[in-house]
């Protein structure tokens, strides 16, 4: 008998699959109704290796069981191929960024083709396309008409390495979210910003009716960042100047001793006495040099400058001295805060430090507070020193305040954000132009729709797209040299290019109609399709992805182009894939593993020597290597440039598409990390094998059998063949459901070994028949090839066409049940009775059973307990 051959078989399969259009989607969703799985678009990298095929897999498993439950199914793929990876990439190897990107759609088309996964083509986007970034400048232009994109001045986030400014979610620890290894500086700039902040109220609250991992709608509650407070205002001693201060803490106010601006606040140079405004000057050039981590970082001793001028504590009249502190961020609140030492860590150090006064308005319930304060109290209590409001607890205090702020015109209650506004000007060239121009005479005004696209000129010279602190567009006068929509006289084009987040914060609306020329999308037709059913990708994009096509959706929605107003209804965030990795050579001295420094660079640790123990809980091991030393190795996310990748084109023509799919899935839950192991491929190998074997050394027999019989009339094996088939049924059909590919796959090896044992003596039957069509059917959204060709020696249709197969409820009703039977309430063997047999009859069952026989010899049983249908525990002596 032939062996399973991989290779005689996927190419096949694929072609027919492409030729048919089984994932082809109509227009408009008709039938049972549509199912919209969709894996978030890749930046065209080149070729794939098994870590970016994890997720394209679990996308194309979804769709396949989608389509063959009798849905309508989209499930697209495109390219994010404007942005920074492939500009870097071209001034690396000297080529055009759009040759570099086409080159590497081509190569990553053929690793998605060679796994099988099948899209839906005739709707592919790439979003460097003029066809596809016309509708970028479209929905900006919408925007604009909405005050929703405005251009302003202000500081910014520069990183010098990438040569551009930042939003604020592109900013993770104080360093660029490309480059950890680069701090992100300050630069005061005009920019394009987009005004998510007019939804961050709606993005707050329909997190709630989403179904998505509550990691990730933690992540983006907490960089929305609702507070409720009031906004108070602080009268600047002999100006007429009002600071407006917010805080969540109002039932403080009565101790604030002082005020605090950020170095960055308008104000703060501005109230400077004269002075003091050198020191003052060089204060804040010295904050701006900071990062944000930096300035915030927990326990760091505080700085901070006097500015010789004063305010008035609206609550107190008190005359309180004005300083600036770099822990105060400009870019949250209002850029100013009341300290109130007594209530606020932070602001009880700085006062420390400084010699301010510490006035405790907030008594601890029960037992007083140390006097004087070791430290600051910041738990709710009672209000002290507070006038009226002395003996109101804290809480009830915060809306007394307010109210009386409000009433005084003093203040008022607020809530704010720590979302601010979508930054999404570029300096660099391979992006969507922004389609705005700037007139001396009229100021700026936008491009007319109808001109659109503003097209991206096509620079030949690599050189020309350098970075260079500034647009590269800027250089090149035949682009930028206009004239004004509004007054027909000379103008210039705006030279930045936009955030390739842009570009991707509306794509899946594409999709639904993505060769539209009037329009972004017809709504009709986004409608039939929208919201995305599953949606599946890192989490590494909770807060910048997610978040602004949420916020794309809601406006399009208010545009009334789309009735959803939440794309993505259903989230699953994968785990990534690691592979055993060489970290390098090492030196072993008894238990001590010594690290030479490039070693311990790539482990990134600080330690130069280490334990075996330690390298033992790091999960790592020592191996020899070919050069006779020893070398560190541990698993490590795949990536080309760890050297680790397992590339997919080599092993799929190496090993097949479905050993790829199967190791992929089996390894772990698809929400954890896996670790790709050759002891993982060769399982997935010999699972696939037994199938092929088992039905290949059938087929005569399966030809020759009819499928029909009577399910009631089954009995003994047969009877228990066909309860196990559709408890294995039901057990895949709901993995698929959750998405719990690692244990459906586990059902089907379970059940693969239950038609081995039936078929050790009884022969090819009707049930059997009827089992290996259903075993079929359901391997098929795993292993497609090997499950379709083994389909089409029986039956002539595809698996697609024969869809899923139908749970019958009644075999689930268990006649025969496995009982265990323990002797001294240790399990020494089951027995298989009718559930509701008997103690006699389950005594004589057990007496059957060798290894029960031999626990009760030379023994007497002086209890026996039963509980139908679950065990039998033999109580012995002797």
């Amino acid at each position: 008998m032939e062996k399973y051959n991989p290779h005689a078989i996927e190419a096949k399969w694929q072609r027919f699959w492409e030729e048919k259009g089984f994932m082809k989607a109509k227009d408009l969703p008709g039938g049972r109704g549509k199912q919209y799985v969709l894996v978030m678009f890749p930046y065209p990298s080149g070729d794939l290796h098994m870590g970016h095929l994890k997720n394209y897999t679990m996308g194309d498993v979804l769709a396949r069981f989608r389509r063959m439950q009798g849905y309508e199914v989209l499930h697209p793929m495109g390219w994010d191929a404007f942005g920074l990876p492939a500009e870097n990439a071209a001034l690396k190897f000297g080529v055009h960024p759009k040759d570099w990107t086409y080159a590497n759609i081509r190569q990553a088309k053929e690793s998605l083709r060679l796994m099988g996964i099948l899209y839906d083509w005739d709707r592919e986007v790439t979003t460097c396309e003029p066809e596809y970034y016309r509708w970028n400048q479209w929905i900006f232009l919408k925007m604009w008409e909405k005050g929703l994109a405005y251009r302003a001045k202000g500081l910014v986030n520069w990183c010098p390495k990438c040569q551009t400014v930042l939003a604020n979610e592109q900013v993770v620890e104080g360093r660029c979210w490309r480059h950890e290894d680069t701090p992100v500086e300050k630069r005061e700039l005009e920019q394009w910003y987009l005004r998510i902040t007019a939804y961050a109220e709606r993005l707050l609250k329909d997190l709630e009716g989403l179904n998505w991992p509550e990691k990730v709608k933690a992540m983006q509650r907490a960089w929305i960042g609702r507070s409720e407070g009031a906004e108070i205002l602080f009268p600047v001693e002999g100006k007429e100047v009002r600071i407006p201060v917010f805080t969540t803490r109002p039932d403080t106010l009565f101790g604030a001793t002082f005020l605090v601006l950020a170095p960055e606040h308008p104000l703060t140079l501005e109230l400077a006495a004269p002075e003091k405004r050198e020191e003052v000057l060089a204060y804040v050039e010295a904050a701006k040099r900071k990062t944000e981590i930096e300035r915030q970082a927990e326990g760091r001793e505080k700085t901070g400058v006097f500015l010789g001028a004063y305010a008035l504590n609206p609550a107190t009249g008190e005359r309180i001295p004005i300083w600036t502190a770099d822990y105060v961020l400009f870019g949250y609140g209002t850029g100013a805060i009341m300290a109130v030492p007594a209530h606020d860590q932070r602001d009880y150090e700085f006062a420390r430090k400084f010699g301010l006064p510490i006035k405790k308005v907030i008594e601890r319930p029960g037992e007083p507070l140390p006097e004087p304060l070791e430290r600051a109290y910041e738990e709710p209590g009672i209000m002290v020193n507070s006038g009226p409001f002395d003996g109101t607890e804290s809480e009830e205090g915060k809306r007394k305040v307010i109210a009386w702020l409000e009433e005084k015109g003093l203040g008022k209650g607020r809530v704010t954000y720590r979302l601010r506004d979508w930054l999404i000007s570029r300096q660099r060239y391979w992006g969507t132009p922004i389609p705005m121009v700037h007139c001396e005479a009229c100021g700026v005004v936008p491009v007319p729709e109808e001109e659109l696209p503003v097209l991206l000129p096509d620079l030949k010279d690599v050189e020309d797209i350098r970075p260079k602190g500034k647009s590269p567009l800027e250089a090149h006068p035949e682009f930028y040299e206009t004239t004004c929509p509004k007054c027909g006289g000379p103008a210039k084009r705006d030279t930045d290019t936009m955030d390739t987040f842009f570009d991707s914060s509306w794509y899946y609306l594409r999709y639904t109609d993505p060769h539209n020329d009037r329009l972004p999308f017809d709504p009709e037709k986004a409608n039939a399709w929208m919201p995305v059913d599953q949606y599946i990708g890192g989490v590494e994009h909770a807060v910048l992805h997610l978040l602004y096509s949420r916020f794309f959706t809601k406006f399009l929605h208010d545009l009334g182009m789309v009735k959803v107003e939440e794309p993505f209804q259903g989230l699953f965030t994968q785990g990534m894939v690691l592979a055993w990795t060489d970290f390098g050579p090492v030196e072993v001295e008894g238990s001590v593993v010594r690290l030479p420094e490039p070693t311990r660079i790539r482990l990134e640790i600080p330690e130069s020597a280490l334990s075996l123990e330690d390298v033992r809980k790091m999960g790592a091991e020592l191996r020899p290597h070919e050069d006779g030393t020893l070398h560190l190795w541990k698993p490590a996310v795949m990536s080309k440039s760890k050297g680790n990748g397992v590339m997919v084109g080599p092993f799929v023509k190496e090993q097949g598409a479905d050993i790829a799919r199967i190791t992929i899935l089996f390894a772990a839950p698809p929400e954890n990390e896996m670790v790709w192991t050759e002891e993982g491929v060769q399982g997935a190998w010999r699972f696939l094998n037994r199938i092929y074997r088992r039905v290949a050394e059938d087929r005569e027999a399966l030809l020759e059998t009819s499928g029909v019989f009577q399910a009631e009339a089954l009995e003994g094996k047969d009877r228990e063949l066909y309860g196990k088939l559709h408890e294995t049924l039901k057990k895949v059909t709901e993995d698929l459901e959750a998405l719990r590919f690692n244990t459906a796959i586990a059902a089907l090896m379970e059940f693969l070994n239950a038609l081995y044992e039936y078929r050790k003596d009884r022969p090819v039957t009707p049930v059997y028949r009827t089992a290996i069509r259903y075993y079929l059917q359901m391997l098929f959204p795993f292993a497609p090839h090997l499950a379709e060709e083994l389909w089409h020696w029986f039956w002539p249709d595809s698996l697609f066409e024969a869809g899923w197969p139908e749970l019958d409820e009644k075999a689930l009703e268990k006649d025969v049940v496995e009982v265990a039977v323990q002797v001294n309430g240790r399990v020494r063997g089951t027995i298989h009775i009718p559930k509701d047999a008997p103690l006699e009859v389950a005594r004589a069952e057990a007496l059957k059973v060798r290894n029960v026989r031999a626990h009760l010899e030379g023994k007497e049983v002086v209890k026996e307990i039963y509980v139908p249908g679950k065990i039998l525990n033999l109580v012995v002596r002797g």
